[in-house]
Order: C-alpha cells, then structure tokens, then sequence
C-alpha cells in the first residue's frame, strides 16, 4: 500500500531481480483465486507526479492483467491526521479523481472507501485478539510512522499494521503491489494469515505475496523529498501552464552558472532523472550531449521538458475534466465500488465467525 510516511532501505539490485524472479514463478503456481490484487492509498491531498510514476501507473497495468481492488484508505488517514477531518470528504474525492484520471477504470478495478466496510472494524477486532502484541510492536510499518511523529502513540495508529492486514485478507486477495523497498511491511499480514488458518484448522486465507514492482522515485523540484508542504511537486490537476511554471523552477547542474559553461547531466539531479522519466531515449541522448557541448541552455532544456511531461499527462487531463465535471458520476463510482466490496467481507466475516465459533 502507498503511503508517504513509510520510507525503508532498499535491498541491493542483485537482491531485489532474484526476489522478483521468484516472486513471479511463485504467483504462476498460485491458484486463481489468490490471483486478486489489493492496494491502497491515504485521501490526504491532491496526488502529484510522484505517485503518478510510483503507484498509479503501475495500477493502470495490473488491472488489465488481476482482478483488482483499490481503496481510499480514510480510516488509516486517521491514524496520524485525526485532528484534520475537515478536507478529509473533499480530499477523498479528488483522490478519485486522480486514479480515475490516471487511466483506472471502473469496469476493470474495484475503487472502494475504506470507512464504508463496517466489517472491516469487526474482523479488525478479531485478528487483534490473535495478534501478539510484539508482531505489531516491532513491525517496521509501524516503526517508520511512529518515528515521523512528535507526539504520543494513539491506539489507533498501535493498530495499524493488523487494519493493514485485514484490507488485505477481507478480500482475500493473495498479491500486493510492493517496491523492494516494502517487502517487510507485507510480513505481519502474511503471519497474521498463517497464524489464523493453523489455530482455526482452516485455509480459508492464502498468505498474500509481494508483486514486486518497478517504481521510479520521482524527487521534488527542489532536489528533496516531492511533497506539497515542500511546494515542489507536480499536480495531476494542474494544467499545461502551471506545470510549466514549475518546472522552469527546478534546480539543474550548480556548476554549470554561464550560458556557454558546459554542463554534466550526471549532476543534474533533477532536471535529466525527470528526462529519463517522461522524454524517449533519443531526446535523453540529444540533451546529454547538447548539455555537455553547452548547445542548449539550462532554460531550453526545462522548456522541452515540460513540453514531454504535458504530452504525458494531456489524456489524464482530458479525463480529470470530464469526470470533475460529473462529480455525482465519481460518488457512484465510488458508492458502487464499496458496495461490491462490501459483499465480499460480509462473506468473509461469515467464514471467519464460523471457524472461531462465534454465535
């Protein structure tokens, strides 16, 4: 699942395309119905380039290949923003705005709200009772969040890593969509089911697995973290003209402070990685080689480089009007999302109850 505040060491390349290799023979074996994917973000602000290159586009592809559940994460919203409600609708909305205009379809994926899945809380409430204390403790994925934080622990966000592994297995899905980055936040879940199926003497859940993923980490403007409160990033909602009054702000090589000083695209930290992100391998090639020669200026090259990033981003305009322009028609997307979704838990709370011998 995406969310900002989690950031973790990344395995080295050799590590990470052995664990992909063997992530992809092991989802191959998998039976149909563990071939459901799950992920999930947090409604909190208008989504940027960043999630764009790190999660969106990767879930435009899945939902072509899996069946594909997709959730507004608003109660884990909560875990760290409980005091900062009064966006929280409006922020839910423009989140499905973006995916709707990142290419996700609703015919394809199931786009659903998290606090609309009652059972969600009552499973919640069942797997914290099979859960040691330690697991949730000492998971990274409530680790990292904690040590972003300057204030006491809440329950709630104690609770994370158990509602985490509930959105997972409410669905029962068996993939989740992760970088390398992620693969020991998938771990609790994945104890969590095997826990419950060998104390119940069941296999109603299958141990969900990492679909690993490529995800270019697109920095901010400025050289650091991409953020709103940095002011440094790229909105899908923004338009040709703000996108390239961003852009002529980004910071290039510090070397290079003439228009005749030749430059290094290697020390270019921001302006040629977007290059490699949104240009073709021959406009890459021309600009590397015209930065070095000083043939074209730093100014020049942002210009192009806008240019590419709004011939990527024209089509997801084009939709986030027209969907914006129905808002009535993202609700129901939403609504009938959740009411699919809500069906699925409802049968698999059933199943719970049943095998823990609840009334």
């Amino acid at each position: 699942m995406s969310d900002s505040l989690i950031e973790s060491p990344q395995p080295s390349a050799e590590t990470g395309e052995a664990l992909k290799t063997e992530t992809l023979q092991s989802i191959k074996a998998l039976p149909p119905t563990a071939k459901v994917v799950m992920s999930g973000m947090r409604p909190t602000g208008k989504l940027h380039l960043g999630h764009y290159m790190g999660v969106l586009r990767n879930w435009v592809s899945l939902q072509n290949e899996y069946p594909c559940f997709f959730m507004v994460a608003d109660w884990h919203a909560l875990t760290t923003k409980y005091d900062e409600t009064d966006n929280l609708r409006a922020n839910i909305l423009d989140m499905a705005l973006d995916w709707l205009a990142a290419g996700i379809d609703p015919e394809k994926a199931t786009m659903y709200v998290q606090s609309s899945i009652p059972e969600e809380a009552e499973l919640h409430l069942l797997f914290s009772m099979i859960t040691p204390a330690k697991w949730v403790q000492t998971d990274p994925t409530l680790k990292d969040m904690v040590a972003m934080l300057h204030e006491d622990l809440s329950y709630g966000l104690l609770g994370y890593p158990i509602l985490q592994t509930v959105d997972i297995l409410s669905v029962r899905a068996g993939l989740v969509p992760v970088g390398k980055d992620q693969l020991a936040h998938l771990e609790i879940s994945r104890d969590i089911a095997r826990r419950f199926n060998h104390m119940y003497k069941t296999d109603l859940f299958v141990e969900p697995r990492p679909l690993l993923t490529e995800t270019p980490m697109l920095i901010g403007l400025d050289g650091r973290k991409m953020g709103k409160s940095y002011n440094n990033a790229i909105f899908l909602s923004e338009t040709a003209d703000e996108t390239w009054a961003k852009v002529k702000t980004a910071i290039t090589d510090p070397a290079r402070i003439k228009r005749t000083d030749p430059g290094n695209p290697e020390n270019c930290e921001v302006v040629y990685k977007y290059y490699e992100a949104f240009a073709p391998q021959e406009a890459r090639n021309l600009a590397a080689e015209e930065c070095r020669s000083a043939a074209r200026g730093c100014m020049d090259c942002k210009k192009i480089l806008a240019e590419y990033i709004n011939e990527t981003m024209a089509p997801m305009r084009e939709r986030r009007t027209l969907y914006a322009s129905d808002k009535a028609q993202v609700e129901k997307v939403l609504r009938e999302g959740s009411e699919k979704t809500r069906a699925v838990c409802q049968d698999t709370l059933r199943k719970v109850k049943d095998v823990m011998k609840l009334f």
